[in-house]
């Protein structure tokens, strides 16, 4: 455990749930995991007991990839963890395919097709998941994200020719999307079993992430906006390459300072915690100390992307993690120059470099 986790209370510890298994975290939610095959090997999901229409049964939150084994889980879930129940909506927080990914399948009832439900997520991220979904490339893969990263100083033949070759990188993980939804917007009021959730929403690390804040639980499921052990990703993709996601995100942070310092966060990733302020002071120190250090580079010498890359990441990335890497590095660039502090200056070779104004 780093110095920063010190500062937050887990209440359940070291334990974790096995794949396959529940455990009641607040009355009536329900934690679960789904592991994942990324460095980040894990994700959490939630099951909130719900009631309507007069019709008993569970609230999904998040869903997991698209992969056999995953699958397998939540066969067993349906068939020993729902009490007979059956699952009465999907709700989804964001259109990546960790939380996105098995949204279809959930909602047609698995394998068995036991039930036929509505998805629930806001309109930004549904758009999104459609268009990558049945796109040929996406922000983490094919050839337009290729051709971003090269712009911005990606010169590693073998990690641009692995980009390329990613174009499905999306579809595999989100093969299908339902084509029906419930629109989710921030500030909307979700009534699901005993408790009332408020729609949070959230920019930067996705186009319209929708966290849940009960207030009568003391409960607030954060998706990727708030997690204990690492920051949020916050990247420029190629898809709005002068984008100020940075700027979004730090704004988004104040949405959660309002709440009690006692709120339980069930997260994406890592473990549920207590320490909320504490944990968005943390949050918003790393990406101070992150600009300041870009701030330094850049008066140096003008700087890419790619130059930026190893200021913020000390250690070996495969393409993955590279990918993500790169839009951080330029998501603070871009924060930097959109506020005046840094000039853009492409190249004669073409690639994009800042410089301090």
């Amino acid at each position: 455990m780093n110095i920063l986790e010190h500062q937050l209370e887990y209440p359940f510890g070291d334990t974790l749930v096995e794949p396959g298994t529940t455990r009641e975290v607040a009355p009536g939610v329900h934690w679960l995991r789904m592991p994942l095959p990324f460095a980040l090997d894990h994700i959490n999901l939630w099951l909130l007991r719900d009631e309507i229409d007069g019709r008993e049964g569970w609230t999904v939150v998040d869903c997991g990839i698209a992969d056999e084994t995953v699958k397998a889980h939540w066969e067993t879930i349906f068939d020993t963890q729902l009490g007979g129940l059956p699952v009465l909506r999907t709700l989804v927080t964001h259109c990546h395919p960790d939380h996105l990914g098995l949204a279809d399948w959930i909602c047609n009832g698995g394998a068995r097709e036991r039930w036929n439900v509505r998805l629930w997520i806001t309109l930004g991220e549904y758009m999104l998941g459609r268009v990558m979904a049945a796109g040929d490339g996406s922000n983490a893969g094919g050839a337009g994200a290729a051709r971003h990263f090269a712009r911005h100083g990606l010169a590693d033949d073998e990690a641009l020719e692995k980009l390329r070759n990613r174009r499905d990188y999306y579809s595999k993980l989100v093969p299908s999307m339902p084509s029906q939804f419930r629109r989710l917007r921030d500030g909307d009021t979700v009534g699901i079993g005993k408790h009332t959730w408020r729609v949070v929403g959230g920019y930067g690390h996705s186009p319209e992430h929708c966290a849940l804040f009960s207030e009568d639980a003391g409960v607030l499921i954060s998706g990727d906006m708030v997690l204990p052990r690492i920051s949020t990703n916050v990247s420029v993709f190629d898809i709005e390459p002068e984008g100020n996601p940075l700027a979004l995100y730090l704004e988004s942070l104040a949405r959660y300072e309002t709440m009690p310092a006692d709120t339980l966060v069930l997260p994406s990733h890592g473990r549920p915690f207590r320490g909320l302020i504490t944990r968005i002071a943390q949050l918003r120190s790393h990406h101070d100390a992150r600009l300041a250090e870009v701030r330094d580079a850049c008066a140096r010498a003008p700087q890419s992307a790619a130059d930026i890359v190893p200021v913020m990441f000390k250690r070996k990335l495969d393409i993955h993690q590279l990918t993500f890497a790169m839009g951080e590095a330029l998501a603070h660039l871009n924060m930097l120059w959109l506020a005046g502090e840094l000039e853009r200056i492409e190249g004669a070779d073409g690639i994009v470099r800042f410089a301090v104004s």
